[in-house]
């Protein structure tokens, strides 16, 4: 069932049943091995709660140098494991773009690890949408709007949800106030896994981002 939050904000509520998290949970947990889980610090050197890693071409990272994707990992400096044909073909049918994304952050939220609000800007392309896909504990999720000072809401994310930022809703404030910690048993060692599909560089001049709703 998908439901429109908030224009370009839509949430598809169980999108991935309990044997398809399970799934995508075991080849994630697989991929951690190549690429530890790290704990980032921002430009400002405050060490982030949520411990990161990525797939695909391009991971997200964060270091005093700023906010970037680069094609390694920063402490093995190998490239990031590929990421499943399960998310390829999730992006395809909840974009509608025949292009792919090039990186899936992973983020592990556990104890009182939160994001504070922002916006997924760090992007070249910001036609292409941003979807994000929940494993194990439920997280209270805000959305605000293209302004921090925005008026905000919160909405439960529980495990197999998948939520999609396109059009205007592509440039929202967001972030996870907190997660429900025991509300799933999903995540080995608990808490949540959340999954996030961008398409972080430029698209080659043949590759339209061809939006349609889902």
């Amino acid at each position: 069932m998908s439901v429109e939050i908030k224009p370009g904000v839509r949430l598809l509520a169980g999108r991935l049943d309990a044997a398809a998290q399970a799934e995508l949970m075991a080849k994630v947990q697989a991929a951690l091995v190549e690429a530890p889980l790290q704990h980032h610090v921002t430009p400002g050197g405050k060490p982030m709660s949520v411990a990161m890693s990525a797939l695909g071409p391009l991971g997200w990272v964060s270091d005093r140098s700023g906010y970037r994707y680069q094609p390694r990992h920063p402490a093995t400096g190998r490239p990031w494991p590929a990421m499943p044909e399960q998310l390829l073909a999730l992006w395809r049918e909840v974009t509608g773009s025949a292009t792919p994304p090039d990186s899936c952050l992973v983020n592990l939220y556990r104890g009182s690890a939160r994001m504070g609000l922002h916006q997924d800007r760090d992007e070249a392309d910001l036609a292409f949408p941003v979807v994000s896909i929940s494993l194990g504990d439920t997280a209270v999720f805000r959305i605000g709007g293209p302004s921090r000072r925005d008026p905000s809401t919160s909405v439960r994310l529980s495990s197999g949800d998948v939520l999609v930022l396109e059009g205007p809703g592509r440039l929202v404030h967001h972030g996870v106030d907190r997660v429900l910690e025991g509300s799933s048993r999903l995540t080995p060692g608990g808490g949540r896994i959340n999954l996030t599909l961008r398409r972080a560089g430029l698209a080659r001049p043949d590759q339209d981002p061809g939006l349609s709703p889902d």
